[in-house]
């Protein structure tokens, strides 16, 4: 149940940050929305702790901020896999990420004070 209520958190997010950066980021519909949530956590599950043990060098030379290129690589990686989305580059996969993280956090701890309820 957990599992499905951060996926769907995670494609509200995802939804409304695309149609904020709509001629950058395109999405069709939030179906595609829920698909790209779903590839997006396995990504992140399987594929970005092995970027990060592999840049860790470069990641500790930047003081961190190298994490942004990978959360980019990662929706580059979800956004080539799943049909109905567009990312126009680098640069706003990076701001996509970081807006992403934020309002995907903000959703979680409105979720989390709703539990107590």
């Amino acid at each position: 149940m957990r599992l499905i209520i951060n996926l769907l958190i995670t494609a509200v997010a995802v939804y409304v940050l695309c149609r904020l950066l709509e001629p950058h980021i395109t999405i069709n519909d939030f179906k595609t929305a829920i698909i790209f949530a779903l590839v997006l956590a396995i990504l992140n599950a399987i594929v970005k702790p092995l970027l990060v043990i592999l840049t860790l060098p470069v990641t500790i030379i930047t003081l961190g901020l190298f994490l942004l290129i990978i959360n980019a690589i990662i929706i580059k990686l979800a956004a080539h896999f799943v049909s109905g989305i567009y990312v126009d580059g680098w640069l706003w996969a990076i701001i996509f990420g970081v807006l992403l993280s934020l309002v995907s956090t903000l959703l979680h701890r409105v979720e989390k004070r709703m539990q107590r309820f």
